[in-house]
């Protein structure tokens, strides 16, 4: 394990956590399709005329798979999961992302999960609703299904990632992925939700963050990492996301931690921590040298 990547890993998570107080605070609301699309597509481009290459022969169809599945679909799922529902109930189902990845790289990497990583998972699942869940909890259908759906698309873009082995830098990659899942969301986006409004320059503000740091900077890192830290490892790490979400809800809009919400956060980052470092198998004793009998005087 090397932990300079691992903390540059980490900071994408990171970033993302800062995705709802900024969708909540400054964006327009109800526009789920286009916040994903401003999200993605004006990053995508960026890298794009940055490298000024594009993908050959099988990898045009593999960064279209790749950029939906990490990018496109996934940004319209979460943004339609944290419409539909409290946004505690939808980190926890963003929190399952470990046990969806574990059972993808069985089936598409031959990994085979340790009882120690899975375990670690659960830890964090139950840390995650510890540290986000408030009173009532209501549940709407439709964002269950949207959080699961978005939750699976990016453990299956995690795991294609690690198996499509790339043929190019992670800056030419991530910018491919984002341009494509942009381009998928645009269509949508335009027939659901028309043509987008007025934006202010707090909006603006809002959607530059989103796109530079929360996606350009986080996917570099991210994709980065994926290519030199084990898949399981790094697939604990956004359960940093609703922790750091959590905490500048505390700092900027004043909301208050109580005991259950601090053991919450600490169960997350323990097991986020514990699945970096998988327990040693226990050393093999080795077998007392034989003695040798005595010769016999004569």
């Amino acid at each position: 394990m090397l932990p300079g990547v691992l903390l540059l890993t980490a900071l994408a998570p990171v970033l993302w956590g800062t995705t709802y107080l900024v969708t909540t605070e400054y964006l327009p609301p109800d526009r789920p399709l286009l916040s994903g699309v401003l999200r993605a597509l004006p990053a995508g481009l960026l890298l794009l005329a940055w490298t000024r290459t594009l993908p050959r022969g099988g990898w045009w169809w593999r960064a279209a798979v790749l950029g939906t599945l990490n990018m496109g679909a996934f940004f319209a799922l979460l943004f339609l999961a944290a419409y539909r529902l409290p946004g505690g109930v939808a980190a926890i189902l963003g929190a399952a992302q470990p046990l969806m990845v574990a059972v993808l790289a069985l089936v598409l990497l031959g990994q085979r999960p340790t009882g120690w990583r899975l375990g670690w998972a659960v830890v964090g699942v139950g840390g995650v609703a510890l540290t986000v869940l408030r009173g009532a909890v209501a549940f709407d259908p439709v964002g269950i299904v949207a959080g699961l759906a978005g939750t699976a698309s990016m453990a299956t873009g995690v795991v294609l990632t690690r198996r499509w082995k790339r043929p190019v830098g992670v800056v030419t990659l991530t910018g491919w992925q984002l341009t494509a899942g942009g381009l998928v969301l645009l269509p949508v986006a335009l027939a659901v939700e028309g043509m987008p409004p007025a934006l202010d320059a707090v909006a603006l503000g809002g959607y530059a963050w989103l796109a530079l740091a929360g996606t350009l900077l986080a996917y570099v890192v991210w994709f980065r990492g994926l290519d030199l830290l084990p898949v399981a490892a790094v697939s604990f790490l956004p359960l940093l996301s609703p922790v750091v979400a959590t905490v500048l809800g505390w700092v900027a809009l004043g909301e208050t931690f109580t005991v259950t919400q601090l053991l919450g956060a600490a169960l997350a980052l323990v097991a986020v921590m514990a699945a970096q470092f998988p327990r040693r198998a226990p050393r093999t004793p080795r077998p007392e040298p034989e003695l040798e009998p005595e010769l016999e005087r004569t």
